[in-house]
């Protein structure tokens, strides 16, 4: 049986490639960002690397963002709810399938009161409009698990 040896300021963690390892919640979250708007990207990503957070990828619509978590891993996927393949709810969904799936976190211009229900059913860990982006509003969504 293999075992994790962390300190007291980490917790184990494993998964389907190797043995458990040690997890430090103090290390930065590495983020893709998914939005067909090319603006959007890059202004989300130099808000998020501002903050400190590690944008690791981003991806234009659904398809892409599913083959870039693939490759990339992240912690955190900043998914846009309005793509031009499958929506962000499709996308947060095909994720949560996943041996170990990244945190989601669904983001629109529109009022979360818009999505109605669909919002509240999502496997996404929560929602911030576009305009409230800021790397502790997504770093508090994350903590919240």
């Amino acid at each position: 049986m293999w075992e994790a040896n962390c300190g007291a300021d980490v917790r184990d963690v494993t998964d389907e490639f190797g043995p458990p390892r040690c997890h430090d919640p103090r290390v930065t979250l590495t983020v893709l960002i998914v939005d067909d708007h090319a603006g959007f990207r890059h202004f989300a990503r130099g808000l998020l690397e501002a903050t400190g957070l590690s944008v690791v990828g981003e991806a234009e619509d659904g398809r892409s963002a599913l083959d870039a978590v693939a490759a990339l891993r992240p912690g955190v996927v900043l998914l846009d709810v309005m793509l031009p393949d499958f929506d962000g709810f499709a996308v947060a969904d095909r994720l949560a399938e996943l041996p170990q799936p990244p945190t989601v976190v669904l983001t629109s211009s529109r009022d979360p009161r818009d999505f109605g229900e669909r919002l509240a059913r999502s496997t996404a860990r929560g929602f911030i409009r576009k305009d409230d982006l800021s790397g502790a509003a997504l770093e508090r969504l994350v903590a919240a698990g």
